[in-house]
């Protein structure tokens, strides 16, 4: 393959550096160009206008870090091949390439019981067909079906890549402080001990911040109560959709891509439909709910326009589940004023909850390797800040509901019905 090299200006990092032909043939192909078109946050700009960056940004991000970790692994003595290294920068690159609009919040929605790494695995796949088998090592890299699990690990473990760059970025874009890492020290921290990935233990400090600061962005960001009820609020508009169309009534999407999907009846073979997957990004649903706020269903009119206009639903954040009957009060209460059905009342007030948990060393251990050859898990180091009692997840409750004041702008007043 001849030579190149190109650079790429990122706000994060600063330059980025592509100087593999495999890894600019797979960065320049539609599959990956399309998440420019997917961001990488969702609905989280409505709360923090800034993080309106793209998962295309994140996965050059990631795959900066992985050159560095690659990096500093191989100059303190780790075997890493060319062959390896390429492997695995491609790897993370396309880690989140099975992403669908809006990402983990219509997850299970648009295509039924998929996870979207199921998705990233079968894009890896298809382009490998396409590049000539140049990308086996890669995927097998990724499945974590290569002998040298620490590969697997840096894309996708308590200390992988990918977290590193979603914390740093977000945190970034967001202007959330509690956000930042020291990414780099982490990065020079890293070891490879029999073959896992562990960390100095002059990072024990840096590794601490790392996860209270993912456990902070959690519950700051990407569970902030607003954020939560936009998203529910977009999986309840698809679902809604949904079951108009299943009742016959015309729900038209803007794109053929979206219409494909909604349209579909029962589980479907994701395999066989991939060129369609992969034409579907925000811009299709966006799209299809700018177009739905005139559409004559009065419930999935609602939503469009208040998730259009930023006019969302009440939202309350408990540590105890919605009392039962206060929500079906407040059902009770809509139905009479707007004529609507108990079922379409559950659109409109509904309650769920969010969890997250900061250290579960059961997933996967965090080894801190000790000077001595002593190795220990974050959690069992002497004074540890990280400690088992955080591996239990911390779960919360939303309650989303009509705002009273709100009923006459979306269903008119009691005259009018």
């Amino acid at each position: 393959m001849p030579l190149m090299r190109k650079i790429v200006n990122d706000p994060v990092y600063g330059f980025i550096t592509i100087d593999h032909p495999l890894v600019f043939e797979v960065i320049a192909h539609p599959y990956f160009q399309r998440l420019r078109r997917i961001q990488q946050m969702a609905f989280a700009h409505l709360v923090y206008p800034g993080a309106v960056h793209s998962r295309l940004h994140h996965a050059l991000g990631a795959y900066h870090l992985m050159g560095n970790a690659l990096a500093e692994l191989k100059s303190k003595g780790v075997a890493i091949s060319q062959e390896e290294e390429v492997a695995a920068r491609i790897a993370i690159l396309l880690h989140d390439i099975g992403h669908g609009p809006f990402s983990h919040a219509l997850e299970h929605r648009l295509i039924e019981g998929v996870h979207h790494e199921s998705i990233s695995l079968l894009i890896m796949e298809h382009l490998n067909k396409q590049l000539g088998g140049q990308l086996e090592l890669a995927i097998r890299i990724f499945r974590n079906d290569y002998h040298k699990p620490f590969l697997h690990q840096l894309i996708s473990g308590q200390l992988d890549v990918d977290r590193m760059d979603y914390l740093s970025r977000d945190s970034f874009f967001t202007g959330v402080a509690e956000g930042v890492i020291g990414y780099d020290r982490i990065l020079k921290m890293l070891t490879v001990h029999d073959g896992e990935l562990m960390v100095e233990e002059k990072a024990i400090f840096s590794i601490e911040k790392f996860l209270v600061s993912r456990r902070l962005m959690y519950w700051q960001v990407y569970l902030h109560k607003t954020v939560l009820c936009a998203e529910q609020m977009l999986v309840k508009i698809i679902s809604r959709a949904k079951e108009l169309i299943r009742k016959g009534i015309a729900v038209n999407a803007p794109t053929q891509a979206l219409d494909f999907f909604l349209q579909q009846k029962g589980k479907l073979d994701i395999s066989q439909h991939l060129d369609q997957f992969c034409r579907l990004d925000d811009a299709d649903v966006m799209a299809a709910i700018k177009n739905w706020t005139l559409h004559p269903d009065r419930v999935l009119s609602a939503l469009c326009s208040m998730l259009m206009d930023r006019r969302l639903l009440k939202v309350r954040l408990d540590s105890d589940p919605t009392d039962a009957e206060l929500l079906n009060s407040m059902k009770v209460g809509l139905e009479e004023k707007t004529g609507i059905s108990p079922e379409e009342a559950a659109y409109l007030v509904f309650t769920g909850d969010a969890s997250n948990t900061t250290y579960d060393p059961s997933d996967e251990k965090i080894n801190i390797l000790f000077k001595s050859g002593e190795v220990k898990d974050i959690s069992k180091v002497d004074n540890a800040l990280i400690q088992h009692n955080l591996a239990h997840p911390v779960k919360k409750y939303y309650f989303c509901y009509l705002n009273p004041a709100s009923i006459p702008d979306f269903f008119g007043t009691p005259n009018q019905l």
